[in-house]
């Protein structure tokens, strides 16, 4: 991962517009810290107690009150979350929600302790980790910028996408291992004392430059919850991401579900083969992630990079949705994930440069909604299309769908074509 800082240097006021490598930016280092604790923790969290309501009741039922009751939360907290972000001190933000979120996760570790556990009492606490999670993602997406600057964003903002990746991936595979071993009370009380080591760390770094912002204190909440949608609808690039970004998700997340099916069905994928399928799409994404860190700034003509992306996923989905053996299929997956992370990663990295900073807490709390919601509406679609008209075919109407979507989003927003 990242080096370890070879001094102690905060970062400098952004006024001064020099910022340190990133290897040496402290603060960036305690926030990266606190991010991979948090994402690998969480992961530990939600198998342990996906597997705890599983074996405990046996019952679909409660699993989808979970999901549906954090969806619902999720969608409507995103502009309100995102508005405070963008009016108050967003460490202080970052580190009251780790906190609410370690001392909630700590009580459902000892209520799964109790002899008969109240579900009612779970699903409270998991609203309020969620809930809480929903304050701190839009505080910390739009501290980065500040913290690293103009010249280090690519890298920093490669470096969080990949840390995360590898965190969740390790998070679920030793999540599984520590729930068999210990049980699931100890691997939710794992994730609260992560959430609570992320909290120090986020105060160990001290103030973060330029995010106190001064615009919001002679508005009133509301008109600035206002003030957040009427920049994004009427901003041409803002509007366009806050479509572009969660349909790509929505459309990656359902067919990531029926190339595991097509593994199943079509392919006969042996067990090792479907570990390979399983381990494909993240080491495409962090091999493409890794590329875009090492680019840095010599990474030139990003529009051009990100439009080549869009117009290449679909006939990458209607290619695999032909292909016949798992062996064939290995190589197209891995250039799907590689390619996802040009066109997801770089639009976010041209979010942070376009978007004023005192107006980025309410773009990623209104992205943040729409990306929680779009992806199980669309594995709703198309599973229930799959079982209809069969894996292969749904599979190449995605591709089909996905390709006109993305030739429509290369063709209409020029502000990323043409972006440098």
């Amino acid at each position: 991962m990242i080096p370890s800082a070879a001094g102690s240097g905060q970062t400098v006021p952004e006024a001064s517009g020099k910022y340190p490598a990133l290897n040496r930016n402290r603060t960036f280092l305690l926030l990266f810290s606190a991010s991979t604790l948090s994402v690998l923790g969480n992961a530990f969290h939600a198998l342990a107690l996906s597997l705890w309501v599983l074996q405990e009741t046996g019952s679909a039922r409660m699993m989808s009150i979970l999901t549906i009751s954090n969806l619902l939360l999720c969608s409507l907290l995103g502009s309100v979350t995102g508005t405070l972000a963008d009016r108050m001190n967003r460490r202080t933000l970052i580190m009251c929600s780790y906190l609410v979120q370690s001392i909630a996760v700590l009580a459902i570790a000892f209520t799964l302790t109790l002899n008969s556990p109240s579900y009612i009492l779970i699903i409270c606490l998991t609203g309020i980790v969620t809930a809480a999670g929903q304050f701190q993602a839009p505080a910390f997406q739009a501290s980065l910028l500040p913290v690293v600057g103009k010249d280090y964003i690519q890298q920093a903002a490669g470096w969080m996408t990949l840390s995360e990746n590898i965190s969740r991936t390790l998070g679920y595979a030793l999540g599984g291992i520590f729930v068999a071993a210990v049980g699931g009370a100890w691997a939710v009380f794992v994730d609260g004392i992560t959430f609570m080591l992320a909290c120090l760390l986020v105060a160990a770094a001290g103030s973060f430059a330029g995010n106190v912002p001064a615009a919001g204190t002679a508005r009133s909440f509301k008109q600035d919850v206002a003030g957040g949608f009427r920049y994004i609808w009427g901003h041409a690039f803002a509007r366009s991401i806050t479509i572009l970004l969660p349909v790509l998700t929505m459309f990656f997340l359902s067919c990531l579900m029926l190339t595991q099916v097509m593994a199943v069905q079509v392919w006969k994928a042996t067990p090792f083969q479907f570990g390979l399928l399983e381990s494909s799409i993240p080491l495409g994404y962090m091999l493409g992630s890794g590329m875009i860190i090492l680019a840095g700034k010599r990474l030139k003509h990003r529009g051009i990079i990100v439009s080549a992306s869009l117009v290449l996923l679909g006939p990458l989905y209607i290619l695999l949705s032909v292909t016949s053996a798992m062996n064939a299929a290995l190589p197209v997956i891995l250039l799907i994930g590689f390619t996802f992370s040009f066109s997801t990663l770089l639009i976010n990295i041209i979010l942070r440069l376009e978007v004023p900073g005192e107006l980025q807490g309410r773009m990623f709390g209104v992205l943040g909604s729409l990306m929680s919601v779009a992806p199980p509406l669309g594995l709703a679609v198309f599973s229930a299309g799959a079982d209809v008209f069969g894996v292969s075919m749904v599979m190449g109407a995605a591709g089909v769908l996905l390709s006109l979507f993305g030739t429509a989003a290369v063709l209409t927003l020029k502000q990323i074509r043409r972006y440098k």
